[in-house]
C-alpha cells in the first residue's frame, strides 16, 4: 500500500480536514486535524507514524506547521517527528522526548492480533512496532495561545484520560478540538496514566464549556449539548 491510500481525509470545510487511519484498529484509529491558517498551519494529533504523514498533507513548501499532540498515547504521537515545530504539555515534556510504553501505551499496539488489516507504507509489523522520540520545541500550558494568524487557539489542560491531556478551543468561532478528553464513544480512564479523579474535574469543567462544535480525538463531531451530556453522563456513572 502507498503512503497516500494509507491514509483517508475528510474536507470538513475549506480550512479544516480531518485525517485517520482506516486500516488500523479502531481503538487505534484516532483522528488527525489539519487547519489552514493564514500566517501558519496547524496540524493537531499524528496517527501511528506508519506512513508519511506530512507527504499527506497539503501544505506549501516553506509555510510554517505547528504541530500540536493533544497528549502522548501511541496512536496520537506517531508521525510527531515529522514536524519541526512540535508543541504539547509540560506535564508530558519528558514523555514526549523519550516514548517510552509506559506513557505511549505502544506495547499495547503491538500485542493486538488484529492490530492491522493491511501493510502499512513503512512494512513493519505491529510486534516490531517503534515511536520515534519527538522532543517538544514548546511547552504548553493553560491558557496559552496558539496563533496562526486568522485564528487563535486557547489551550484547555484536561487531565485525566492522561496527565497531560489537552484541548484547544478558538474561542471566537467555538471551534474546539478535545483530543481524548472527551469523543463521540466509549471513554478511556482505566489505563495506566489516567486517574479517574482528575478526569471528573475535567468533565465537570466540559459539561459547562460554551463551544459551538467539538471534533474529538475518535469519532463524529459533535455539538455543544452533546459535549455536555458526555460529560454529565461520566459524571453520574462514577457517583458513589
Amino acid at each position: 500500500m502507498n503512503n497516500e491510500n494509507w491514509f483517508s481525509k475528510e474536507a470538513i470545510s475549506d480550512r479544516l480536514t480531518r485525517i485517520c487511519e482506516p486500516h488500523v484498529h479502531s481503538f487505534f484509529r484516532a483522528n488527525m486535524f489539519h487547519v489552514v491558517g493564514k500566517d501558519a498551519d496547524l496540524v493537531i494529533d499524528f496517527g501511528m507514524g506508519l506512513a508519511d504523514l506530512g507527504s499527506a498533507l497539503d501544505i506549501p513548501s516553506g509555510k510554517p506547521v505547528l504541530a500540536v499532540a493533544t497528549h502522548v498515547h501511541v496512536d496520537h504521537v506517531g508521525s510527531f517527528h515529522e514536524f519541526e515545530i512540535r508543541l504539547g504539555h509540560e506535564a508530558e515534556a519528558e514523555a514526549f522526548a523519550l516514548m517510552p510504553d509506559a506513557d505511549t501505551l505502544a506495547d499495547y499496539f503491538r500485542t493486538q492480533p488484529d492490530a492491522l488489516t493491511a501493510v502499512p507504507p513503512t512494512g513493519l509489523t505491529p510486534e516490531a512496532y517503534t515511536i520515534s522520540t519527538a522532543p517538544l520545541t514548546t511547552i504548553l500550558a493553560e491558557n496559552d495561545v496558539i496563533d496562526i494568524g486568522d485564528a487563535c487557539y486557547t489551550v484547555l489542560h484536561l487531565p485525566g484520560h492522561s496527565p497531560g491531556s489537552i484541548g484547544l478551543l478558538d474561542q471566537r468561532t467555538g471551534e474546539f478540538f478535545s483530543g481524548d478528553a472527551i469523543y463521540e464513544g466509549g471513554l478511556v480512564d482505566d489505563l495506566p496514566g489516567c486517574s479517574i479523579e482528575a478526569y471528573k474535574v475535567t468533565m465537570t469543567r466540559l459539561s459547562e464549556l460554551d463551544v459551538d462544535i467539538v471534533h474529538g480525538g475518535h469519532g463524529v463531531m459533535f455539538g455543544k449539548d452533546r459535549l455536555h451530556e458526555i460529560a454529565v453522563r461520566y459524571l453520574a456513572s462514577k457517583e458513589g
